[in-house]
């Protein structure tokens, strides 16, 4: 065979290995999307933990800690799974940590899940995120990679005083936007401290020093006064400024959510993005915040939902988690 003649049979079986090779890769491309699209988007997992912030002897506390649902009114199976686990657990308490709206009539899908709630009259606390005030829309994903999202077009606003009426008025939950509040449980007392969404600037950290010390002063007055308070903070982005003052103002669990646990990740890695300033490490689960020579206990959640215009998750299954407070050493 003539040189020529072999140099053109070689290139010709490169270039088919290189088109074998590249069908090979688009094909687990659209097998990956395809699964966290279809599968593991739906895929909702309960996440367990157990955090020693109570009083010794102190009898133990569950905690269903709720964020980023993005409910449509369509997402029944989501419905179905929330309203399942509600019953399933029995919470002493619910905290939601924002982004329960997803579409304009999300609130009809929240009624469905939530309605175990309302039957047993569960206590609960909450915060809004970003889309609790404004719908959800279409967003390059790789524009994540460069920092937090910011959308500079004119946003589509939610009825958000439906969703407060709804949380205050039908469940009864405390509203812990830019708040602090008490609530006594099990025997113990839980200092609620939160603030409006930092991912959007709504949240108001000069003002959380005086309405600490302005809860604190009025619990004093009461009696009997308990024997040991524990702080629970609350935010739905955890930005490092907010987590920096929640642990100043002596915070024994911070709970956060907004992350999605970077929703797509490469297995056994961190999270590859997280939308905000935390660690990426620290985007999902339990972990310790220091600060000034002060810590606290870190959870945050993945989330249970997606926006409508990016349904897919990879690695990073939708979760609620369990949090079970019990009594320190």
């Amino acid at each position: 065979m003539r040189p020529d003649a072999a140099a053109h049979v070689i290139g010709r079986r490169s270039v088919g290995a290189v088109g074998t090779a590249l069908g090979v890769v688009a094909a687990a491309g659209a097998a990956a999307l395809a699964w966290g699209a279809l599968i593991e988007r739906n895929r909702f997992q309960l996440r367990q933990e157990i955090v020693p912030v109570l009083a010794p002897g102190a009898r133990p506390i569950t905690v269903l800690h709720l964020s980023d649902l993005h409910m449509a009114p369509w997402q029944r199976e989501k419905q179905d799974w929330l309203a399942r686990i509600a019953s399933i657990t029995e919470p002493d308490l619910v905290v939601s940590t924002g982004d329960l709206l997803g579409h304009e009539r999300g609130l009809e899908g929240l009624r469905r899940a939530f309605a175990p709630f309302r039957e047993r009259g569960t206590p609960g606390a909450f915060v809004h995120g970003s889309n609790d005030y404004v719908a959800p829309s279409a967003r390059n994903p790789f524009a994540y990679f460069l920092g937090p999202s910011r959308d500079r077009r004119p946003p589509e606003r939610l009825d958000t005083a439906a969703l407060e009426r709804y949380l205050t008025g039908e469940l009864g939950w405390l509203d812990l936007g830019n708040r602090a509040r008490a609530i006594d449980l099990r025997g113990s007392r839980l200092e609620l401290i939160g603030v409006d969404d930092p991912h959007i600037g709504r949240d108001r950290l000069d003002l959380l020093p005086g309405l600490v010390e302005e809860m604190r002063e009025q619990l004093a007055e009461q009696e009997p006064p308990p024997e040991r308070a524990v702080t629970v903070a609350v935010a739905h982005a955890p930005y490092r400024r907010v987590l920096d003052a929640f642990t100043t103002q002596g915070a024994d669990l911070i709970l956060a959510g907004h992350t999605h646990g970077g929703q797509v990740r490469v297995p056994g890695l961190p999270a590859l993005v997280t939308n905000c300033d935390i660690p990426r490490e620290q985007a999902q689960g339990l972990s310790t915040w220091r600060h000034a020579r002060r810590s606290a206990w870190l959870e945050v959640s993945a989330g249970v939902g997606t926006s409508i215009y990016a349904p897919v998750r990879f690695a990073c299954p939708p979760e609620a988690v369990v949090v079970t407070l019990v009594g320190g050493r």
